[in-house]
Order: structure tokens, then sequence, then C-alpha cells
């Protein structure tokens, strides 16, 4: 009598990949099939990678504009380079920055694909440091680049300066607050504003100020400090054996990177492309040289682009600056007079006569302060006596209190 056959017991689709991968997801996907993801023949072998990450979009059809995002084509940064440093090197922008951008769902979602989880302020940071916002709202600001100030506290492997940080991370918000990603997903940098959460209170003297509300951005007064870089330089030197006498950052395989001056206080002023009064910095003032047999080739620290950018500094606190911080004050405006100046960039063979003087500078996404408006700032009003005189009657008080025995 043949034997009775035992029918085989069926294999859930993807439990087959088990018997030799011995990976389980975790978190939100915990309950997944392997091949949701990877594919009906399992032929997906990172299925988030790539623009159009074909695995996630199944399910998440409506992130597919990330790809669009200016985080990933980072069109800005490569119109720039072109213009810049690209004019003297073209394959600057391969060799130089193409470590942070989004070209993957992992590059915010996390390396590992099999614990995927929502992205954190970590996750931000990791193309966010430095010189680019994202430090500054944990109060970190670069250091110079020579390695004598390559000291004190680390992060995402630089070290920094510690700066008081933003009131927002004090209160335990998280970048994605503003920065949601229904925002994103839409192409737009941020999802809420500041007046999105706050109305400004009138009792505050400088509210009371019909200009102030009009036609400053609310960054202009609350941004305590920003990060400033005068001068950056991007130095070729190959295989020179003299690179080992540069003392400062390495940056990819060819090049050296310095900054000529980095500060740390309160922002420059000018007008952002809706027409407010904004904080501005340079981004940048491009410097090139290159070296060939440990010789120069060509023009040293040749000046590419001399490049400002208004912005937003993730530097807010309560307080403000007084008014002679802007109503007076020459430099914050970039028009600062050249009896004042104290570093000489043009005596160096920088093509500046001066950093903090419009000349020979341009405002990409706005304009620089009209010297003609900057004048009528220094001449006082009615309603602009009257203002001070109550700032420092609001003051005077708390600072006699401070001084008693």
């Amino acid at each position: 009598m043949a034997a009775a056959s035992r029918a085989e017991p069926a294999v859930a689709a993807g439990d087959s990949c088990r018997q030799c991968h011995e990976t389980r997801l975790e978190g939100v996907h915990a309950g997944l099939d392997c091949l949701s993801c990877h594919g009906a023949a399992g032929n997906l072998r990172r299925p988030a990678d790539g623009p159009l990450a074909p695995g996630c979009q199944g399910c998440h059809a409506d992130s597919a504009q990330i790809f669009q995002h200016a985080m990933a084509t980072r069109a800005e940064e490569q119109a720039f380079c072109r213009r810049s440093w690209g004019q003297a090197d073209a394959a600057f922008f391969q060799t130089n920055c193409l470590g942070c951008h989004v070209s993957s769902c992992h590059d915010c979602h996390g390396d590992d694909g099999h614990a995927l989880r929502r992205p954190d302020n970590d996750s931000c940071l990791r193309c966010h440091n430095g010189y680019f916002v994202g430090w500054d709202y944990l109060g970190r600001a670069p250091r110079e680049d020579h390695e004598r100030y390559q000291r004190g506290p680390q992060a995402q492997g630089q070290h920094y300066l510690k700066m008081r940080p933003d009131v927002h991370a004090e209160a335990g918000l998280v970048c994605g607050d503003c920065h949601a990603m229904a925002g994103l997903q839409q192409g737009l940098r941020v999802s809420r504003t500041c007046r999105d959460c706050h109305t400004p209170a009138a009792a505050v003297i400088e509210h009371g100020i019909a200009a102030h509300l009009e036609r400053l951005s609310c960054s202009s007064c609350h941004a305590a400090w920003s990060a400033q870089e005068y001068g950056t330089f991007y130095l070729k030197l190959g295989g020179s054996s003299n690179r080992q006498y540069f003392r400062v950052r390495p940056a990819g395989t060819d090049y050296v990177k310095s900054s000529y001056l980095r500060r740390q206080d309160g922002p420059l002023l000018g007008l952002n492309n809706q027409g407010l009064v904004s904080p501005i910095r340079p981004q940048f003032l491009a410097y090139y040289s290159e070296m060939r047999d440990n010789q120069p080739v060509g023009q040293e620290n040749r000046l590419l682009a001399a490049e400002w950018k208004a912005y937003a500094p993730h530097s807010i606190r309560r307080g403000a600056p007084l008014c002679d911080a802007c109503h007076g004050d020459a430099r914050r405006f970039l028009l600062q007079p050249p009896e004042r100046r104290i570093y000489r960039p043009d005596l160096d063979g920088l093509g500046l006569a001066d950093f903090w003087h419009q000349q020979g500078q341009r405002l990409r996404n706005g304009t620089f302060f009209p010297q003609d408006r900057f004048d009528r700032l220094t001449r006082p009003s009615p309603a602009f006596v009257e203002g001070y005189v109550r700032k420092w009657q609001t003051l005077l008080p708390a600072a006699a209190a401070s001084s008693k025995p």
C-alpha cells in the first residue's frame, strides 16, 4: 500500500526569507511582511534608497515630494558653487558638498532599515551642524578651524563654543514642531511661524511701535546671537608635501579649509525678500587658492564671491537689544564708516575694503539696508525719544535694586 502523502505546511510570504535571514523588524513596521518592502520577488535590496525609494512609496506616496525639496536637490548650494568656487574647480560641489543632502529615507529615519524611527533633533543635526542653522538652536557655535582651537565639547565630530540655546529648545520643542513633515512634503521650509503661536504683547514697549511689528521680522530683535564667518578659504593642495604645515581642517582629498574670522555676536541686519528687516550673515565670502608641487598656481586668495543671506537664527530669547543697537549702529547694517574699521582685508589682499560695508558685496535673497533709510533711523523722532525714555524707566529700578548691598 502506498504511503499516505503529507501536505507541507503553508509558508507565509516572507517567512521563507527568515529561514536564512535572522533580521527582525522593530518599531511601527514590526508587523509587516518582508516582501511588503522588498517587492513581490524580493528584488529590492535596499528599498529605501534612491530618489524614488520604491519600497517606501507604496505606502508613503505623499512623501515623494521630499526628494524635490531643497534638502534633497540642494539647488541653491549647487548654484552658489557654480558661481563661486566652481569657477576655479568645476568638480568642487561633487568633491566637497555631497555629504549633507537627502538621498534616501534612511538619511532622516535611521541607518538601520529594519528599525526605522521618526526623525529627532539628532537626525536633523547630522547635516544641520557647524556653520549651518541647527547647531545654534542648542547653543553651539563653530570654533575657528586652526588645530589650536580644537578643544572643548564636541558634537557631530566637531568642537564647538558653548552659547545660550534657543528658548524653545529649553522648553523642550524639537525641530519637527516647527518644521513638520506635512510642510516639508509641500516644499515648505517652515510649517509654523512665530505669530502662529505668539501674539505680540502690547505692554512691551517695543511692540507698541507700529513700525517694529510691520517692518521687522521677529528674529531681528529676538535672535540673541548669530554665527558669522568672514572669509571662507578653500586651498587646493593636492599632493603638495607642504600640506603638513597647514594646521587646519582637511576638506576632502585635495583641500584644506579655513576662515579669516568667526564671530558669535548679535546678527547684522538687512532686508529679506519680503522687504522685512531681517538678520543676515555671510554665506559665503568665498576665497580660493591652489598649489601644485608646493608652488602657487595663479592668484592666491582669489575672491570668487562675496554674498550674504537673509536668514532666521535659531537663537531666540525673550529679551531684545536696546534701541541704540539699531538706531545709530552703522556697522550693524553694513554701513560702517572707514574711520571705524578695525579689520583691513584690503591690506591683506582680500579684495574687500571692509567686511562690514556693502561695497563689493551682495545680498542674494533680499537687499542691503539703504543708507538714506539708516540716516532716518539716526534722527530721533519724538516717538523714538518717548519710547527710549520709557524703556530706561523700566530698566533703572531693576538696576538700582540689583546694586543694593
